[in-house]
């Protein structure tokens, strides 16, 4: 298969996770997920997955309700992060996928530590790899985290799995019918616009180092291969 694309970073929002639960894993849209990874995968391409906690905890957001600071909550966010990925792992391994969870924050009975080289290494041998716990230090979002771990491992291009929206739109189009999509954006296009699809920092990383981000709905029936094969699916963002 001839692809435009060989190596890839897959972030994935809690929310995903979700389903019709309002609340924790729901394993219809795990199962959906891991079969759409495993597509991918079996055509040889190198994937490495982040994937957020906002399904199980929001920093911010909770952590003011329970009047904890935000390093704390966001610590609790990073702990969300590491149930996600080994809630994905189990579904993948199901599958047939080997597959491999690293973690920013140092958890030697259930993941690896996050090691540069090793990463790559496992992604060299066809090994799926989740990135787990952000970047380990709180302020920083899993959009932050994906960004960075892609520079890291020399991805080709990250994609943005989103729910329900099938791009970037100038407002939200759950809300606004009228919302416009951008079929292509700059970096500084979503910093300019304030376009709420991922924060600046992750945005300014992916510039720094080249990195073409693609936002699509992870609905779409075998997404990540149309990407893969270079059919124009939801938004690009780059150069």
């Amino acid at each position: 298969m001839d692809l435009k694309y060989k190596k890839i970073l897959l972030k994935i929002s809690g929310e995903a996770l979700l389903g019709s639960q309002e609340f924790g894993i729901d394993p219809v849209p795990v199962e959906m997920i891991a079969n759409e990874i495993k597509k991918a995968h079996d055509t040889g391409v190198q994937i490495a997955v982040v994937v957020g906690g906002g399904n199980i905890f929001r920093g911010m957001k909770n952590s003011k309700k329970l009047g904890m600071d935000q390093a704390s909550g966001d610590y609790v966010g990073m702990l969300a992060t590491v149930m996600n990925a080994i809630a994905l792992q189990s579904e993948l391994r199901k599958i047939g996928v080997s597959c491999r969870v690293q973690s920013a924050i140092t958890m030697n009975k259930i993941a690896e530590p996050y090691i540069r080289f090793k990463a790559i290494r496992h992604l060299e041998k066809n090994r799926v790899v989740i990135f787990a716990a952000g970047t380990g230090n709180p302020f920083f979002t899993t959009d932050t985290a994906a960004a960075l771990r892609a520079a890291e491992i020399g991805a080709e291009v990250m994609l943005m799995a989103k729910n329900g929206v099938d791009g970037v739109y100038d407002d939200d189009p759950k809300t606004n019918p009228d919302a416009k999509k951008f079929d292509k954006l700059s970096y500084d296009d979503i910093i300019v616009k304030n376009l709420k699809v991922m924060d600046t920092t992750s945005c300014s990383l992916c510039k720094q180092n080249n990195i073409p981000i693609i936002v699509f709905n992870f609905d779409e029936k075998d997404g990540i291969i149309k990407i893969l094969k270079g059919e124009n699916l939801g938004t690009y963002v780059g150069e």
